[in-house]
């Protein structure tokens, strides 16, 4: 009995030892997690007043009024003022080939000549027949003049002969039409046509193109044809040769083209000091359909997009100290890269225009 006694007695001691040593522990483990979290909180204490102190280095730009413009551009292409496709007006087949492409040319010169030895001949012959008819017709004219003969028999030789005038004069026509001939003065810039092939009227034979005189010609999409009006200013870039010149448009065509949807404009351009313009060569046409003087713009990479508005940073003085302040603005259209501000800013502000990428306002900066 006693025995078991003290075999108790040593395993309430025991316990009991070590409910103790886990109550230290514990106790220490709490005592070192308040000191962690007094050292977090001091470093982030320090660290938010080190963040308060922290100045973004940025650049800003005043603003300032200024024009601002907005362009329709369109491509197009160089023409001339007369661009003449030549056909052949009668049937035949090409005999020679008179000119060179690249030859300048005058009005009424040959380009072409077609067979026309038929014709030749037949006019040949109507003229032998006309040396008889003829003589015959002046005989009965003599004699009619002395009352002798009919005036039937008279006025019969007078219709022949004329009958054959017109009959030869016609043939003339004919044979002249064997030829192709320039309708106006210009440089022949194609030849379609070689020696031996049969062509026949409205068959595209040479292109005739006079370059004393440019236009630029271009198609635009019906939805600008509020704004584009004969006298706009314009300015039409070449790209082949990175040379930009201003103009007018000298043509608005009144039609829109069911296809497409489009309409035709032209603007006269004059020849670009050293440099060579030639047919259907690109220029892109700058149609002027907006200005605003005195307005206010900006780049448009300045501009925040936030979920219902838009906004820009600005540099303001307050308490002796530069911060970074949201400006909500109202923005107008945008042209090659530049946005209309219609509300939000003003002549003078400081525009925050390089570090904006690091700021979200009140923020303390330098430039």
């Amino acid at each position: 009995m006693k025995r078991i006694i003290l075999i108790l007695s040593l395993i309430i001691t025991v316990t009991a030892c070590n409910r103790g040593d886990k109550k230290a522990r514990l106790d220490k483990l709490i005592k070192e997690r308040d000191e962690i979290t007094m050292q977090i909180q001091q470093l982030e204490k320090e660290m938010s007043s080190e963040s308060d102190k922290k100045v973004v280095p940025v650049a800003v730009t005043e603003i300032k009024p200024m024009t601002f413009k907005h362009f329709i551009e369109v491509q197009g292409r160089v023409d001339g003022d007369d661009n003449v496709s030549v056909s052949s007006r009668n049937v035949g087949v090409i005999t020679s080939i008179d000119v060179k492409e690249g030859q300048k040319v005058t009005k009424g010169q040959l380009l072409a000549t077609l067979d026309a030895q038929v014709l030749y001949a037949t006019l040949r012959d109507m003229e032998t027949q006309y040396d008889f008819v003829n003589d015959l017709y002046i005989r009965q004219k003599n004699l009619w003049d002395q009352k002798i003969g009919s005036e039937v028999q008279y006025l019969t030789a007078k219709n022949n002969k004329e009958s054959l005038e017109n009959k030869i004069k016609t043939m003339k026509d004919q044979i002249a039409m064997s030829t192709i001939t320039s309708p106006i003065n210009g440089t022949v810039e194609e030849i379609s046509l070689k020696v031996g092939q049969a062509i026949s009227p409205g068959y595209p034979t040479f292109r005739v193109v006079n370059f004393d005189r440019l236009k630029v010609v271009a198609e635009v999409a019906e939805v600008h044809s509020p704004k584009v009006k004969l006298g706009d200013s314009v300015r039409i870039y070449f790209p082949d040769f990175d040379v930009e010149i201003a103009s007018k448009l000298s043509f608005t065509s009144k039609y829109i083209n069911m296809i497409n949807r489009t309409f035709n404009v032209e603007a006269s351009i004059p020849q670009i000091a050293n440099r060579e313009l030639r047919a259907n060569m690109v220029a892109v046409i700058k149609i002027n359909d907006y200005v605003a003087n005195d307005a206010i713009a900006v780049s448009a990479n300045v501009i925040h997009k936030g979920t219902n508005e838009q906004y820009v940073f600005v540099a303001e003085t307050m308490n002796n100290e530069i911060l970074a302040k949201k400006r909500i603005i109202t923005t107008g259209i945008t042209y090659n890269g530049v946005t209309e501000v219609l509300s939000g800013l003003k002549p003078g502000d400081r525009l925050i225009t390089t570090g904006y990428n690091n700021l979200n306002g009140n923020e303390k900066i330098k430039f």
